[in-house]
């Protein structure tokens, strides 16, 4: 019975709470909508420390003083665009997760898709060459023509006869 009552407390447990985020009570903003505003774009701003999770999901001071820094220019009446252009202006295009399309990120953003076509590319070049020269049971080039089999028939014979001298 303990294991049944165990089972199904971690079972509420692990489906009834939402996503645990890094973010402490006190970094909370009494207006609902700036707060959201700040989580949005706590979302989109990498934790320098982390490097590979945004500053929301960061459990790292530093992820911590951006989220305050975030919510102080929402207070200050900053619009998205502008917090974004202030920590880019302060910490450089590293601190988004999701890079600008901008000639410094050209190459970052193309790369993919043009490794994607490469490879296609490359497998279908290897499709068509492969359908030009079939299995080698198929090929024509490696049947031989009468004469030749009637050469290899003598051949062996004459290999394989007990007059052979030695």
């Amino acid at each position: 019975m303990k294991q049944l009552l165990a089972g199904a407390l971690s079972a509420f447990l692990w489906i009834g709470c939402p996503a645990v985020h890094a973010v402490q009570p006190d970094e909370i903003m009494a207006d609902v909508a700036k707060e959201a505003r700040a989580r949005d774009l706590s979302r989109e701003l990498r934790c320098m420390v982390c490097q590979n999770q945004s500053i929301d999901d960061s459990e790292a001071p530093l992820a911590r003083d951006l989220r305050l820094l975030v919510r102080e220019r929402i207070a200050a009446g900053d619009s998205d665009s502008q917090v974004i252009d202030f920590l880019v202006a302060r910490y450089g295009e590293f601190v988004l997760l999701k890079p600008r399309f901008n000639p410094h990120t050209l190459l970052l953003w193309l790369l993919p898709p043009l490794a994607l076509v490469g490879g296609g590319l490359a497998l279908w070049t290897a499709g068509r060459r492969r359908s030009k020269f079939p299995d080698r049971e198929d090929r024509d080039l490696l049947k031989l023509t009468p004469e030749e089999e009637a050469r290899l028939e003598r051949l062996i014979a004459a290999e394989t006869s007990p007059e052979r001298p030695a």
